[in-house]
């Protein structure tokens, strides 16, 4: 086996990775559920909104915890 595949798996995987984060990024505002969840706090003041995504965070935690999940069996 060569060395440096090791590197290489963690370069394609860092690569996947900003390649997905970047397209979430892009598309934050095309997906409709994020942030709008009965649940997420949001409070306006006077001068100011307070916005807290709680159940969105969760959503997404246990999605990415079921997809690391997949990967490491």
């Amino acid at each position: 086996m060569n060395e440096l595949q090791p590197l290489g798996k963690l370069l394609i995987f860092g690569g996947v990775l900003l390649l997905v984060v970047g397209l979430i990024f892009t598309f934050w505002d095309k997906i409709p559920f994020i942030g709008k969840l009965p649940g997420d706090i949001v409070w306006k003041g006077k001068n100011f909104t307070f916005y807290f995504p709680i159940v969105t965070s969760i959503l997404i935690s246990l999605i990415i915890s079921i997809i690391l999940y997949f990967f490491r069996k």
